[in-house]
């Protein structure tokens, strides 16, 4: 399965944006997604991960109340962020990995390229 990630760009802060995420050579129904971002100079850190049924069952506390993701089909996740603050400016990843979803990036399979997100204040 191959990943792209889309919808990122710049917005002012308190704004919102929703990315995607879609599969294609494959489906996401029998794994589950990570979304992890990467700021300038930083480490890649994980947003939130789901498990194959689209739940998130676990979510960074720095987006805890502003971040949900949504499946409309088994091909592409839309995560959303409201509230947007500053400190969210990153290049955003979805990944695919183990079925219950997992917090440490070295269990995921595939990767999507990326996409950037920046937050004006």
């Amino acid at each position: 399965v191959q990943l792209q990630a889309s919808g990122g760009g710049l917005v002012q802060a308190g704004g919102s944006l929703r990315l995607s995420c879609v599969a294609s050579g494959g489906t996401f129904r029998t794994y589950g997604l990570g979304w992890f971002r990467q700021a300038p100079g930083k480490e890649r850190v994980l947003v939130a991960t789901s498990n194959s049924n689209g739940d998130i069952v676990r979510i960074a506390e720095s987006v805890k109340g502003r971040f949900t993701i949504s499946r409309d089909n088994v091909k592409t996740y839309y995560p959303q962020m409201n509230n947007l603050k500053p400190e969210d400016t990153a290049v955003y990843y979805c990944a695919v990995g183990p079925p219950g979803g997992s917090v440490y990036s070295p269990d995921y399979y595939r990767w999507g390229q990326g996409t950037q997100v920046t937050v004006s204040s």
